[in-house]
């Protein structure tokens, strides 16, 4: 059905408009004053003397008061803990005042319940058309998630702290008491031998780990000592039980047979019975037995799977003592070792080292040092006695740096090239 409207009759459009923007006129006035006293934040508004003048719902709330008894009646820092005003009248207020403005101050304000509330504080300084300042509009937020984060934060951050300081101090008595177990593993001294001089030293690649690099030397009877130089397979306490017995083995096997062949023989046994069944373990050894006659030392020894023994000659040169045949001691039942057989004379020294030295790393393409280089770098040496070479050899090991990775034994015998001490027969 159609409706007809009389031009006479036609509503007058200029007033509906008017009704209209007066309507949402009225509308947004509410919306804006409810957003203010409703915001998920505090507004108040200062005089530049800090009397509040104006405060929303929410920071009222806040704050336990009502707003009769804060407008016009207290001041901004009144609102603030002690401490907070310190900061306010130090920091917050000449700040505000030679910028205009400050930005995510953290203060405590005085909560309701008498309870401390973190929150974070942004000003501005409103201005009129000359310049002149107006008031102070301030915007407060509650930080107190952001304070209980940050506590948290901290209370982690501590508790890391003291996690890192234990695990520091665990790993010092560890390292002290693995210092100890390495020590008892090797003589605390080489015993002075007539007419002899010896020399050790040992690097350990990782306090964290003991090692199972042995070396000793000990009499058997007068005029002849024995002496060992080997590395154990692994490392860590496993290892740490191999070398230990390893070391009582060949000692007692010394003093029942010092024939280097046998001592040998009897080390195979006791560790591949031991351990042939589970964790299999190994080691290469040198064994030998050193006796004095006259001038000079006679030297007989037995190598099982360990790198040959360098010979440093008074003369100048320098080579290996070749020791065939020699495989690792502890894999098989039945093993056959070759004896070797050499002299020292005045000015001779020999010496024993485990592969920690020849398989260190050196170079831009971290090629392996090698034996070349050991005997190159010995016969460059001046043949000034065991511990002279001991020394030089030290601050080679010092100079491989991170590409030294392993443990390393030395031990070096030889005669004195001016002898004193007549050797014995």
């Amino acid at each position: 059905m159609m409706c007809r409207v009389d031009e006479d009759q036609e509503p007058d459009g200029e007033a509906n408009v008017a009704a209209t923007d007066a309507v949402f006129t009225s509308l947004l006035e509410d919306s804006a004053e409810e957003l203010y006293e409703q915001a998920p934040c505090g507004y108040l508004s200062t005089l530049m003397d800090g009397t509040i003048a104006k405060i929303n719902a929410t920071l009222l709330e806040w704050l336990g008061m009502e707003r009769s008894a804060v407008v016009g009646r207290m001041r901004f820092t009144d609102l603030l803990t002690v401490g907070g005003k310190l900061y306010h009248e130090t920091h917050f207020a000449p700040m505000l005042r030679m910028k205009g403005e400050i930005n995510g101050i953290a203060l405590d304000i005085k909560a309701a319940g008498r309870q401390r509330m973190p929150v974070l504080v942004t000003s501005r300084v409103k201005t009129g058309t000359g310049g002149e300042p107006l008031l102070i509009r301030t915007t407060v937020f509650d930080a107190r998630d952001r304070r209980a984060y940050e506590v948290e934060l901290l209370r982690g951050r501590q508790a890391a702290e003291e996690a890192r300081r234990q695990a520091e101090a665990d790993r010092e008595r560890l390292q002290e008491a693995l210092a100890v177990l390495q020590q008892n593993l090797l003589p605390a001294a080489l015993p002075t031998i007539p007419g002899l001089e010896a020399a050790s030293y040992y690097h350990t690649a990782s306090p964290d780990l003991l090692g199972g690099d042995f070396y000793d030397l000990f009499p058997i009877d007068p005029g002849r000592w024995a002496f060992f130089l080997g590395d154990v397979c692994g490392k860590g306490p496993q290892a740490a039980a191999v070398t230990s017995l390893t070391r009582y083995t060949l000692r007692a096997a010394a003093l029942h047979d010092p024939d280097p062949v046998n001592v040998l023989t009897t080390l195979n046994t006791a560790l591949h019975e031991r351990y042939s069944s589970g964790d299999p373990r190994y080691c290469t050894a040198i064994f030998g037995i050193l006796h004095a006659d006259r001038d000079r030392v006679d030297v007989r020894l037995a190598s099982g799977g360990h790198p040959s023994a360098l010979i440093q000659r008074a003369d100048g040169t320098a080579d290996y003592l070749h020791t065939p045949g020699g495989m690792l001691i502890g894999v098989l039942p039945r093993v056959r070792f070759t004896p070797a057989h050499t002299e020292l004379r005045p000015g001779d020294t020999l010496l024993l080292y485990t592969d920690g030295l020849t398989e260190a790393r050196i170079g831009p393409d971290r090629a392996l040092y090698g034996e070349d280089s050991l005997r190159a770098f010995t016969t460059a040496q001046p043949a000034a006695g065991p511990q002279a070479l001991i020394t030089a050899l030290t601050g080679l090991l010092a100079g491989f740096g991170d590409g030294l990775d392993d443990d390393t034994a030395l031990l070096a015998l030889g005669v004195p090239a001016s002898l004193t001490t007549p050797l014995r027969a």
